[in-house]
């Protein structure tokens, strides 16, 4: 009971201080440290921590390597957006993407799905310049815009093999995998459907004589697209294809972006500038350290064997234990890693595998992600996007709600 009280309160503790208009790097940071003192985590048990990650764990997976190669993404992701509008690439995928599905409302919603096809942390903010030049072109509140990022980035996590926990579940269970993707698509259609309907359908101001932009042909929007998307999927196939981390991908791409266009070298540095933001790392380090400190100090743990000692019903159990270690983390792969194993009763049960009930647990973890202020990506689009946390969080709410609506649906009428 007492670590769920030591988690609850470091979160409202987060949310004061953004009300209080803190900046949300200092702000996590703060939050991180409140946390460490009331589960009383010391340096040691914190060193100890990560001598162990370093000892069982691949490179790749440790906190200090995440801490690296995501900052690094996160400030050359900065940099890609300064070199595109300084080579004029910001103000062509506007035109482009409203020639090509003659919707802005598609347009804005279509640069996050395609982008979240990519299953890299931090992740989102391949496709956040885009979409904030998108919305800003066509007179979207920020926050809304932001939400759009941020839900529909989000959309394949229940069926894209690419993210480590479909694989992950399918081990767990021993199913196929069609078998899991097959019940999992309940979740991603509910997220599309009602991301449209709470998303795309209000908010949006009336089309402008500058939206229009028929006399180019779909051959000149293909090229300017490609222009503006080679950078991101160039950085895609690196990753999937041959493991190179987004970083070195990035970079990589920005060094081809300049190259091609031919800028000036002199201009270089102004661009690479772009870089300097110091309230991301902030952010990176206090959302990794709030991980860490749960970790260290077992309170995950801790929790769940609370409620299973006050013995809740099954689908709640089911439902809420993901949802709060996920709403208490913000990471998918882990919260599965921790939870499935205690609610394998629920779902392995008479010899069947009860996929309709495991389609709800992750359901929780997909709802506690929507709606995580500690989700690296929701935080940092309220920072890129200069928008309030919790007015995003509030305009995913609807449809984050109906995705866990969805996996209520299939827990209970689904074999």
């Amino acid at each position: 009971m007492y670590a769920l009280i030591a988690i609850l309160v470091s979160l409202l503790a987060l949310v004061v201080l953004l009300r209080l208009r803190v900046r949300i790097g200092k702000a996590m940071a703060a939050s991180a440290v409140l946390l460490a003192i009331l589960l009383q985590v010391t340096p040691g048990q914190m060193w100890g921590h990560l001598a162990t990650e370093w000892h069982d764990r691949p490179l790749t997976e440790t906190t200090p390597y995440l801490f690296v190669s995501l900052t690094l993404l996160l400030l050359l992701v900065n940099v890609v957006g300064e070199a595109m509008g300084q080579i004029g690439l910001s103000a062509r995928l506007i035109p482009a993407m409203h020639g090509l599905f003659r919707s802005r409302r598609v347009a804005l919603a279509a640069i996050p799905l395609v982008m979240g096809l990519l299953p890299t942390p931090g992740g989102i903010m391949l496709s956040a310049p885009m979409v904030r030049e998108a919305g800003d072109k066509i007179g979207v509140e920020r926050s809304r815009v932001a939400a759009i990022n941020f839900f529909f980035r989000h959309q394949w996590e229940p069926v894209w093999p690419l993210f480590p926990a479909v694989p992950l579940i399918v081990t767990m269970l021993s199913v196929s995998p069609g078998r899991i993707v097959a019940y999992h698509a309940a979740l991603a259609i509910a997220g599309m459907v009602s991301g449209i309907v709470f998303l795309l359908l209000a908010g949006i101001p009336p089309r402008r004589a500058e939206h229009m932009e028929a006399r180019a042909s779909v051959g000149s929007h293909v090229k300017d697209l490609v222009l503006v998307f080679w950078p991101i999927l160039f950085t895609a196939i690196l990753y999937v294809k041959l493991h190179v981390p987004p970083a070195v991908g990035i970079l990589l791409a920005i060094l081809g972006l300049l190259l091609f266009h031919r800028v000036d070298v002199r201009r270089w540095p102004g661009i690479f500038k772009a870089a300097r933001e110091t309230d991301i790392v902030l952010l990176l380090f206090g959302a990794l350290w709030f991980k860490l400190n749960l970790e260290a100090g077992g309170a995950v743990g801790a929790v769940v064997t609370f409620f299973q000692d006050i013995h809740m019903p099954p689908l709640l159990v089911v439902f809420l234990l993901p949802f709060l270690v996920s709403f208490s983390t913000g990471v998918t792969t882990p919260t599965v890693a921790i939870t499935y194993p205690f609610l394998m009763p629920f779902i392995q049960t008479g010899g069947q595998t009860l996929l309709g009930v495991e389609t709800l647990a992750f359901a929780g973890v997909v709802f506690g992600l929507a709606i995580s202020p500690i989700h690296l990506c929701l935080a940092l689009s309220a920072s890129y996007f200069n928008a309030p946390l919790m007015r995003i969080i509030f305009k995913v709410l609807p449809p984050a709600l109906c995705v866990a609506a969805a996996g209520l649906a299939m827990a209970l009428l689904a074999p």
